[in-house]
This record gives C-alpha cells, structure tokens and sequence, in this order.
C-alpha cells in the first residue's frame, strides 16, 4: 500500500482532506492508497445526517469548533490535533461488507502488534477492550472505494462528549448510558507520543509513497470549495420524520411526502445509516408517483435490486420502515 503525501507541511482545513481523498481516488490507479490527517477542531457530519440532531451548534459556536459535512454515511465524529484520522482508498470491486473488513482488519492487527487488545466489529469500529478507539465510514466513487475514520490518541474529552448530541436511545441500544463511556483513546494504553504512532503506523501499513505535487495540491484546493457551502452543510431537514433503530443498518428517520391523490411526491432518507449504493436511483425514483400503501409500493420494488442499497438494510425491511 502507498503512503499518499503532499509537498507541504502546512495544515490544511477539514475539505481539504476529504476533497485529497477524491483527488486520488480519481486520478491515480496506484492499488491501495493511505494518509493520515490532523485538524483544528471539527465536527464531521455523516452524509445522510440531519445537523441540528447530531451537533449542539452553539457549543461549536463558543469554542470556535468547525462543523462540515463528508459524503460517506455513518454518524457524527469529532476531531481535532490530538486526533489522527485515516484515509484508505482502494478499488470498488468488493462489497462494501468486504472492503470494511479489509481495512478494519488491517488496523486492527496493526494495534494488536503494539501489544493492544485490539479487534473490528461486525459494522464499522474498532476497539480496544470493549471501548471504541475508531469509527469508519464508507463511500463509493466510481470504481474506487474511500474508507475513512478516526484514531482517538488522546484528543479533548470535553468537546466530543458536548459538541456531538445523539440521541439517548442510540446509545441505550448499545448498551451504554453516554459517549464518553464507549470510548478510549490510545494515549490510555500506548507509551509513545503521537507523532511516534504515527511513523509506526505508516511503517505497518505501507510499503511505498505516492508524492502529489504543488500542482495536485492546487487542484485539491478546488475541489474542496464544495465542502464549504451552506446548502451541503446544512441541507437536510428531520422535520416530521419517523425515526427507526434498524439492527444492522442504524438509526433511519424517514418522510414521505405525498399529492391530494395519495400518490408518493418524495421519500427524505435521513440517519447514520452507511449508504453502498444510489439511494435515489435505486430507492426513491421508482416510488415518485406511485400510490401510498403497501401493495403499491412492493410492485413498484419487484424488479428492482434495492437489497442492501443501505448497509444492512433490506428490501422488505426498507417497505416496513415506509409504513
């Protein structure tokens, strides 16, 4: 696997990270591909994430923390310098099921070989112990695959635990009464500073480098200015929703908005839930003008491969979620 770096040592906002990931995705077939990050302190939104519910905005406004929103699914995280975050990119061919568990397990090994009772979950994390030390998050972009997450080493308590807000019956369903009780950091188990793990992670994990120059850099810059806009960041409404735990697939608020007649004018999709395929493709435009009940809405999907479109979540499962 190549290490992916850039000609400055200058740090960068939040997009810029996420658009590199792009960047590389779609300009470079060079097998798997890796980075690591760090940011001055941000919120990150899951793309199917409604803010006002996952982010306590005045709190972020007091303590001057940054909240934008990536294009993977999955719940909200926080980050800031003490926090290293992982960018993986690596060829789209596998499942979503397959690609989460190659590189879970990777980082996983790669924690255990520093003498830490590391181990993946069946979803997206990473533990030490039976406490969370890296969430991850997943996207396709054409024929390539991005994961990416965090690696809590030792970052400020305070802010994730008043910046982020879930809902109380999410972390109830996992059997625990707050965030900061499902967490660990690495600074808890490990005698080596940050920038020490840092080299011992990228001497693990990869064999190569992948040097992006001067020009790379400039148009990532570009290509980040998407992340900044107001409509991206903020865009999604839970207004009238009905939220649903989904074991499996996450926490799914949906609205269905319907014509005079009963016919199906719009389904809103919102939650952590980990998206592997075209929702509005595969999901939602066949339903627009369909009839609102049952029997309607299961012809409408008979022929339509809408299985795991959300990861974990199936057909027949998405139907009772509409009603």
């Amino acid at each position: 696997m190549k290490y992916v770096t850039i000609p400055d040592n200058g740090s960068h906002k939040l997009p810029f990270y996420l658009a590199m990931e792009e960047y590389v995705a779609r300009n470079f077939d060079e097998g798997d591909c890796f980075f690591m990050w760090q940011v001055a302190p941000t919120v990150i939104v899951g793309r199917n994430q409604v803010v006002e519910c996952e982010v306590n905005l005045d709190y972020c406004r007091e303590h001057n923390i940054e909240v934008y929103r990536r294009k993977s699914g999955g719940g909200c995280v926080y980050a800031d310098g003490s926090n290293i975050m992982f960018s993986y990119i690596t060829s789209g061919a596998s499942s979503v099921a397959t690609t989460f568990s190659r590189y879970t397990s990777m980082v996983a090994e790669m924690l255990r070989s520093l003498g830490l009772d590391a181990s993946d979950t069946s979803r997206n994390d990473i533990l030490v112990g039976e406490r969370k030390v890296s969430g991850n998050a997943f996207y396709h972009l054409g024929d390539r695959s991005i994961v990416h997450g965090t690696m809590l080493y030792d970052t400020d308590m305070a802010h994730i635990t008043s910046a982020i807000t879930p809902a109380q019956d999410k972390l109830e369903a996992r059997g625990v009464k707050s965030v900061r009780s499902r967490i660990t950091t690495l600074a808890e188990h490990l005698d080596m500073d940050i920038e020490e793990f840092k080299s011992y992670a990228r001497r693990h994990l990869c064999d190569g480098e992948l040097n992006l120059s001067v020009a790379d850099v400039e148009k990532i810059a570009s290509l980040s200015e998407h992340y900044y806009e107001a409509g991206w960041i903020y865009g999604r409404s839970q207004e009238g929703g009905r939220r649903s735990r989904v074991e499996g697939a996450g926490e799914i608020s949906v609205q269905v908005a319907t014509t005079p007649e009963g016919l199906i004018d719009g389904i809103n999709l919102s939650g952590d839930f980990l998206e592997v395929a075209d929702i509005d493709e595969l999901l939602i435009n066949p339903l627009r003008r369909v009839h609102f009940d049952r029997k309607s809405v299961e012809d409408a999907l008979t022929s339509v491969p809408a299985d795991n479109v959300i990861y974990g979540l199936s057909k027949a499962q998405f139907i009772d979620l509409l009603f």
